[in-house]
């Protein structure tokens, strides 16, 4: 029996040869996830390397902006002209802004392309003048939204989306049938509707049912219509009721709402949903309208200048919506629960 006289390394090799295998397989899962492992590190280096690229800032300021009629003759100050309300966006579109809908902003879910900047747009009231279709169902082609499709439409990337926070004028239809319409062409087109109470009441000044009542009734209204559950609401005037709790969560009878942002109606950018300094209960927006008078400072064209000015503060993506990216020196900045999506550079 000439195996015994073999040496240890000569039966190894004889055992590997009887059993057909070349290598142990403890050896291969250390090796696979050695692999893994570096596979996974590269990844990584190439992630941090392009967000730096760009200069992603993910803990940057988003600036929300508010809006309401667009007509020819504007009657108060939120008013905008169909032509005012086109520069606007064009303005957006030449400073690197790509829009996102408030929902799609309080939740995180930002995807947008790498270098670009997030904005929101937000129509206050449901006034015909946003939205108005024919009886064929085209659009009204000098109201708000026909005028985003159209910028949008002339540069690609830029995301015919917005937030309609909508009341029970509901773009001026009375009827339920008309109500419908109105509501299933904005979910069909992409278009987040967003609560903004049944009478357009100052909450501040409301008992708990009140509120309860003005929100959920709207609730109830988008609900039993679109089957859309609105996830942001827009408080009127930008009060907030007694209790900032009331705005976000609630029932009117078998309508319960629960939103995920409170909007108020100024004056500031707001914080990324990744900032630790992101609160929902009270997000500013920003009254769009030239430097004039307050505005020199707290309105869209002052603010745009100033994150134009200062780039490292404004919001720009890394084009990865899986991860949130930043400079390290930003990292005390992170709300502990993105912990997980985090790509310092």
């Amino acid at each position: 029996m000439r195996l015994r006289f073999m040496s240890g390394v000569g039966l190894v090799v004889v055992a590997a040869i009887l059993c057909g295998c070349s290598e142990e397989p403890a050896t291969k899962a250390v090796s696979a996830k050695a692999d893994t492992a570096a596979k996974l590190k590269q990844t990584r280096a190439a992630k941090l390397a392009a967000a730096a690229k760009v200069k992603a800032n993910e803990l940057g300021q988003i600036p929300v902006l508010m809006f309401h009629r667009v007509i020819n003759k504007p009657a108060t100050t939120d008013d905008r002209t169909p032509q005012q309300f086109r520069s606007d966006l064009e303005r957006l579109v030449k400073d690197g802004y790509v829009p996102v809908t408030a929902a799609e902003y309080v939740t995180g879910k930002i995807d947008i392309p790498a270098g670009k900047h997030a904005v929101v747009l937000t129509f206050d009231d449901s006034s015909p003048s946003q939205l108005t279709l024919d009886e064929m169902g085209n659009l009204r082609p000098d109201t708000a939204i026909a005028i985003l499709r159209d910028v949008a439409a002339k540069n690609p990337g830029f995301r015919p989306v917005a937030t309609m926070y909508v009341t029970r004028d509901m773009f001026g239809k009375t009827t339920t049938d008309e109500q419908a319409q109105m509501l299933l062409w904005l979910k069909d087109n992409g278009f987040d509707i967003g609560n903004h109470t049944r009478d357009h009441f100052d909450l501040r000044t409301r008992t708990h049912k009140q509120v309860e009542e003005q929100i959920g009734s709207i609730q109830k209204m988008v609900s039993s219509m679109s089957t859309v559950n609105p996830v942001t609401i827009a408080l009127p005037y930008g009060n907030q009721p007694r209790n900032k709790e009331w705005a976000l969560h609630g029932k009117l009878g078998d309508a319960v709402y629960k939103h995920s942002g409170a909007f108020l109606a100024g004056y500031t950018p707001a914080p990324a949903p990744f900032s630790k300094s992101f609160n929902p209960m009270g997000i500013p927006r920003i009254r769009a309208m030239e430097k004039k008078g307050d505005c020199k400072q707290f309105c869209s064209v002052a603010w745009l200048d100033w994150l134009k000015a200062n780039p490292d503060m404004r919001y720009t993506s890394d084009g990865d919506a899986a991860s949130v990216a930043f400079p390290k020196f930003k990292s005390p900045f992170l709300k502990t629960s993105f912990k997980t999506r985090a790509l310092a550079y």
